[in-house]
């Protein structure tokens, strides 16, 4: 997965102002029943034919987008705009880990199926919110070094009696849906390789479709498939060519390697991880996966005389029995931006010039929102649905995005979007009754630039970049200066017209993934702890809800009795929380992990939140603190440390915040930064990607940004 670290000097401006194929294997058990689940006897299998014909019982949620088309709407309407302001919390269930929660939960037959932090599955009964059982894959912490966003992960895929889950160690596993009990359990990668799972499977004609992250750690992306039976591998798509000299695993990596010109792009592994987006039309038998981006970011340090460098940045329509290529879409030529085409994609059927047209929709970082013909990847139109300044419009003669002179950053080139781009993971929505697509938009820029120092450092980030330009100002005016560049919405987009119909503009961006409703309604939670309801024709807000912490995750809708239920997970973490900065830390964002579910008359209450727990400043260090080594502290910091702790060393409150660091960590600094005395806890030793000499400079930094703190 791309590294999202340069929201950090953005997010704070806003806030301010308001892989391998390993065969399956046994493995201990480490379900936990907890309360009486529904009988056996009352589950069906989950099956092709059960999820295509899934508006035939719209009470259920059977698979990661509800239905293989990925639309995000529930034709369930006794939830509507003229009685929402009645719905309460029906239940809610706490979760063990306090770190971030992006799962879409599904539901089959009563039961709730979803995960949380680290990969734990839970089956809870969804009229009550009785825990049944959780699965806790044991991930070990030590993972978090080749994670860049969080150890999240984005639910569970339900097929036959089994429920299957990726975890963050890169193992697919499926587990008995009544028990918990593990059925198989199967490494997606070879042993030693730092890819990491946070994506939800997909299951089609008895396969299981799995890709994973970790592009920014020296990885080459692929999509396999795995029997859902057995576990045994089926096919696999890579995404990028390997090493030239060998043979091709396919015609479509002899194709792609023709547009990858000079370097060694195998040896630092080239990217392209397919590591959330994917979709399935039965009709056409074409499964849709999105493409990651390049790695190293920087096209320069990878593919050193240019070319688009297949299939970075694009869709790719694959046959599910095969894995044969089929067509392809390249949204970034040459990506150099982070400017992955793994977001959220949509099927649906729309009247385009007079004519029904089978589309496919994508609203990817780049800023583009594409609608193409889904059975031949013919690029019907694309309009920017946010201020872009890399592109000037798409060429519809050719597809190619008319690139800006200066985009390549020979010099800093101030970019928008940046990184986190226009829309990120958070899933969108697709309503049929108002023909438009609900899309969580933002803005948030980014100073690109080189770093003429970098060096290929396997299994540690690996950007081409120098992180330091896009530094969020220390001055406090200067912060609010830059806010003007800075936003997020949810924006109503009509893909027939390629207009907004509707916006609604917040000055945070992050904001949550999108449900809509054949009550004429929109849900969509907020990194400030909302939940909120609009009217889907309008725009207008009609209800909220205080989470008490984080939503982020797509929620869902679903019914048992006759009873309307909306659902939601929810958690402080994600990369919001990560990268940190002044405004995010002045958040006082405490995490609780939990999943709410929602009905009309609802009278449960959440327990009262605690207050953030003072944190005086402990005695700091009598350390070298010259302005010089600050610098190079700083430029390291941001090379290294900035993704997990926070922008100008301020935790966004799910990592330590070193400023606060005791004097027993000061004392240990080059044992925990170097030699990982506590990668139990998730601290790698960095000693193979800094010098001792950077870790001293680092600790400058920290105790002066920890001093400049205290001297407020």
């Amino acid at each position: 997965m791309s590294s999202n670290r340069w929201l950090a000097a953005s997010i704070s401006v806003a806030v301010t102002l308001i892989s391998g194929c390993g065969q399956p294997e046994s493995a201990r058990d480490s379900g936990a029943r907890v309360n009486e689940a529904p009988p056996a006897e009352a589950r069906t299998a989950v099956t092709g034919a059960r999820i295509k014909a899934a508006d035939n019982k719209p009470g259920e949620w059977l698979t990661h987008g509800r239905t293989y088309d990925e639309q995000r709407f529930s034709p369930l309407e006794r939830i509507t705009d003229q009685n929402v302001a009645e719905l309460g919390l029906a239940w809610f269930v706490d979760l063990d880990f306090d770190r971030g929660v992006e799962a879409t939960p599904l539901i089959a037959d009563g039961v709730m199926y979803t995960t949380g932090s680290w990969s734990v599955v839970y089956a809870i009964d969804a009229a009550t919110g009785g825990l049944l059982w959780k699965h806790d894959p044991q991930v070990p912490r030590a993972k978090l070094q080749h994670l860049c966003c969080d150890a999240v992960n984005r639910g569970v895929a339900l097929w036959g009696d089994k429920v299957y889950v990726g975890t963050l160690d890169s193992y697919l596993v499926a587990l008995d849906r009544i028990t918990g009990k593990v059925a198989w359990k199967v490494s997606t990668i070879q042993p030693g390789e730092t890819y990491a799972i946070t994506g939800a499977p997909r299951i089609v004609k008895g396969k299981v479709l799995i890709g994973n992250g970790g592009s920014e750690f020296g990885v080459r992306g692929y999509v396999t498939a795995y029997d859902a039976d057995t576990g045994e591998q089926a096919w696999r798509f890579y995404t990028v060519p390997g090493n030239p000299a060998e043979p091709f695993e396919s015609p479509a990596m002899e194709m792609a390697a023709e547009t990858w010109k000079g370097g060694e792009w195998w040896t630092v592994g080239g990217g392209g991880t397919v590591w959330d987006s994917m979709a399935y039309d039965p009709e056409l038998d074409l499964v849709y996966i999105g493409v990651g981006n390049g790695a190293p970011w920087s096209r320069r340090a990878r593919s050193t005389e240019g070319g688009d460098n297949l299939f970075l940045s694009s869709i790719v329509a694959l046959r599910p029995d095969t894995g044969e290529y089929v067509w392809h879409y390249q949204t970034t030529p040459g990506d150099a931006w982070d400017y992955t085409a793994t977001q959220h994609m949509i099927l649906a059927d729309i009247e385009i010039d007079g004519a029904t047209r089978q589309v496919l929709m994508q609203a990817p970082k780049n800023g583009f929102f594409y609608v193409l013909d889904r059975a031949t990847g013919e690029l019907l139109s694309a309009e920017n649905f946010v201020q872009i300044n890399w592109a000037t419009g798409i060429d519809m003669a050719t597809g190619r995005p008319i690139m800006a002179d200066d985009i390549w950053y020979e010099e800093p080139r101030f970019t928008i979007p940046g990184p986190a781009g226009a829309h990120n993971w958070q899933p969108m929505s697709y309503s049929p009754l108002t023909g438009l697509v609900y899309i969580p938009a933002q803005q948030l820029p980014h100073v690109y630039a080189y770093d003429d120092e970098y060096e290929f450092t396997p299994g540690f980030w690996n950007t081409g970049l120098e992180w330091a330009m896009s530094a969020a100002p220390e001055d406090p005016e200067e912060l609010k200066a830059s806010a003007s560049v800075v936003n997020g919405k949810l924006l109503a987009w009509d893909p027939r017209t390629q207009q907004a119909a509707w916006t609604v503009d917040r000055p945070l961006p992050w904001g949550g993934g999108v449900l809509s409703t054949a009550g004429n309604l929109v849900f969509q939670g907020m990194p400030t702890g909302e939940f909120l309801a609009y009217s889907a024709d309008t725009g207008e807000q009609l209800w909220s809800f205080d989470a008490q912490t984080g939503v982020f995750a797509g929620p869902v809708s679903y019914e048992i009795d006759g009873e309307q239920y909306v659902a939601v997970s929810a958690g402080w973490g994600s990369i919001i929380a990560l990268i940190g900065g002044e405004a995010i830390a002045s958040m006082d964002m405490v995490n609780r992990s939990r999943v709410l579910a929602f009905k009309l008359g609802g009278t449960t209450a959440l327990p009262p939140p605690e207050d953030p727990p003072e944190r005086p400043m402990p005695e700091l260090p009598d350390i070298d603190t010259a302005p010089e080594l600050v610098a190079r502290g700083k430029l390291v910091y941001y090379d290294r440390c900035n993704m997990c702790h926070g922008d100008g060393a301020v935790s966004g409150g799910v990592n330590p915040d070193l400023r606060y660091s005791t004097k027993a960590v000061h004392e240990r600094w080059d044992a925990i930064v170097l030699d990982g005395e506590r990668h139990a806890l998730g601290m790698a030793a960095y000693r193979d990607a800094i010098s001792a000499e950077d870790s001293r400079a680092i600790h400058a930094y920290v105790v002066s940004r920890a001093r400049a703190t205290l001297s407020r």
